[in-house]
């Protein structure tokens, strides 16, 4: 049996004014899905337990079957895992967005939580930038993907108390820098970060071409190394996942499954969905479990930008869950389970801990749940099949209780 998750990140969201009360995910053209739904089962998951932040991290970490209440340590440490840092157990990671700040002191806003979607190469020489004049005294900074980069304090203390940028868009920042032990650190670190930044070659060259300029960093989504068993301990298959972000491919690995980078993989509208799609089922050869991550509609939802969400919902199903079944038409012996980890509602621009709306196809004798609704949060709900706890969905797509 083959088994296919795919996760279009931060599709759900609320009935928006300019989309006619409708949500983004009712309001799109999603005849794939739909029919997926009416056909399958459909319900509700809560992904976020109850006292969690609700991001990508705790979310996904419930899609792949393990509880957040005995294995989440925080979101930087799988993004560290990602880029191939190898945390001691006296290390703290924290994610280090490069962001762009407009003005100062106590007026000073978030004015773009990834300095414009910097490209990977400039924001490299600017991570550079900050290791030199910056690392020491346990401090050192790695570099990663876009605007997605990672600091490690070697002995950081823990009780620190820290915001992510998206949460605060277009917002002013005092009241939501670090705070706890070792917050003062951290504050320093960005500050003097601004001073480094600020008229780096790199900036220069992206206020001439009009780009915002990646004038500030922001530390956020600290946590230590997790201790986590296999999927393939637990349920004795193999996988592997795509993603383009850092924080999927370091859950990735600590869940045991084999990390495929794809060429083209963006994380936005631009990325390469059929790269995507043919190196997943290239996997399905060799693995029993394939998770392709789109990142787009939970980007266009951080933007603010409905008419993006609407086109990265439609792209993820047509180009990614349409492939899928058109690739796996005649086929009897697999399991797709298709969802969204949390809902970024585009009027929020931040992420909520709402559940979630899920298919799974093709049901089992036994299963409730189906509804000609369309695949979309009114439906599901409709259905009256609900999942409070989001990490038991993995069990439920394998048809058995994993280890």
């Amino acid at each position: 049996m083959k088994y296919i998750i795919l996760i279009g990140d931060g599709m759900s969201d609320h009935p928006v004014e300019a989309l006619g009360g409708k949500t983004p995910l009712q309001f799109a053209k999603t005849p794939v899905m739909d029919r997926l739904a009416a056909e399958g089962t459909l319900g509700m998951v809560r992904t976020v337990p109850d006292g969690y932040p609700p991001g990508s991290d705790v979310a996904n970490l419930s899609i792949l079957g393990y509880d957040p209440a005995k294995y989440y340590t925080g979101r930087s440490p799988l993004e560290a895992a990602s880029i191939g840092v190898d945390l001691g157990s006296d290390d703290l990671s924290l994610r280090c967005n490069l962001v762009t700040l407009e003005g100062e002191g106590e007026g000073t806003v978030m004015g773009d939580y990834s300095a414009g979607h910097i490209g990977t190469d400039e924001a490299a020489e600017l991570i550079a930038a900050l290791d030199g004049e910056l690392a020491g005294d346990g401090v050192r900074f790695y570099p990663g993907v876009s605007y997605r980069h990672l600091m490690v304090w070697s002995g950081g203390p823990d009780g620190l108390e820290t915001v992510p940028p998206h949460d605060i868009s277009g917002r002013a920042v005092e009241g939501h820098l670090p705070k706890g032990s070792g917050a003062d650190r951290l504050n320093d670190l960005m500050e003097r970060a601004r001073t480094v930044l600020s008229n780096h070659p790199v900036n220069e060259r992206r206020r001439a071409a009009g780009k915002r300029p990646a004038n500030a960093i922001w530390l956020w989504g600290e946590g230590r190394r997790p201790a986590m068993p296999t999927i393939s301990e637990r349920y004795r298959i193999e996988g592997a996942i795509i993603s383009a972000v850092d924080l999927m491919k370091g859950l990735g690995i600590y869940a045991g499954l084999k990390v495929v980078d794809v060429p083209g993989a963006t994380g936005y509208l631009d990325t390469n969905y059929k790269g995507k799609v043919e190196y997943g089922l290239n996997e399905l050869n060799e693995r029993e479990l394939v998770c392709i991550h789109v990142e787009a509609p939970d980007e266009a939802g951080h933007n603010g930008n409905v008419k993006d969400k609407v086109q990265a919902i439609e792209d993820f199903d047509r180009k990614v869950v349409g492939r899928v079944v058109e690739a796996l038409r005649g086929a009897d012996d697999y399991r797709l389970l298709i969802l969204c980890d949390h809902p970024t509602p585009v009027m929020l621009k931040t992420h909520v801990s709402e559940p979630v709306p899920f298919i799974l196809y093709p049901s089992r004798p036994g299963d409730n749940g189906g509804g000609g609704g369309g695949y979309n949060e009114e439906a599901a709900r409709g259905t009256g099949l609900f999942l409070e706890e989001g990490h038991t969905l993995l069990s439920t797509l394998i048809g058995r209780e994993g280890a």
